[in-house]
């Protein structure tokens, strides 16, 4: 495992936008309850960032967990604009769609339980696709979804970088070679401008070229 970025950055950045948000805090607590891995604010503040700049009308998540991520997507969204949320357990669903409701962004957002592949394939003109499903499933989320692009899309990916075990011959952790496997198809493809911001875990970042 290679430490992407020096923790001491990230403090660095992170103080430099402190928020009192009591939703971020209890999601962010959950996440250290339960283990369910999350992106964080510094990831979050990327993807509200990009989605105010795309000024998006879908964006599809392929793998949402309980929220958190989708909920940086629609604080950013405009009225028309809503993120889908796709996850195995009814369990976070239902705890996204409270939190939803919470903050009043239940409207911008739709809620479904099931395999995420099969429920982002019933989508087309997708604005913005996250993926950040199973790793194994980087490959096959990318080349399922492809065709339900919209023009002009972005593709953004978490964990692109899978904790620094991409540059390793001998990696500790599973799946770094479908980590490569699609970072190399998104770079190699010329209908599409990627680039990997080495963030947290490593942002894959990619804009359709049409």
């Amino acid at each position: 495992m290679i430490t992407i970025t020096d923790p001491r950055i990230e403090s660095y950045i992170l103080g430099l936008a402190p928020e009192e948000n009591p939703i971020l805090d209890a999601m962010e607590e959950r996440a250290r309850e339960t283990g369910v891995p999350i992106i964080d604010r510094q990831v979050g503040r990327l993807l509200h960032l990009l989605t105010r700049m795309k000024k998006p009308d879908l964006v599809v998540e392929l793998g949402s967990g309980f929220g958190y991520s989708s909920y940086w997507f629609a604080r950013a969204l405009g009225n028309q604009g809503r993120v889908v949320l796709t996850d195995f357990s009814e369990r976070h669903i239902n705890y996204a769609r409270k939190t939803f409701n919470e903050a009043g962004l239940s409207e911008r957002a739709e809620f479904r339980v099931g395999d995420a592949l099969r429920i982002g394939a019933e989508y087309d003109n997708v604005d913005v696709l996250f993926i950040d499903v199973d790793k194994y499933m980087y490959p096959e989320a990318i080349s399922v979804m492809l065709p339900k692009l919209a023009d002009n899309a972005l593709v953004i990916a978490d964990n692109a970088l899978w904790h620094g075990t991409v540059v390793e011959e001998d990696p500790q952790y599973e799946n770094s070679g479908a980590i490569r496997q699609f970072n190399e198809f998104m770079f190699s493809r010329r209908d599409f401008f990627t680039t990997i911001v080495p963030l947290r875990d490593g942002v894959l970042l990619a804009y359709k070229l049409s």
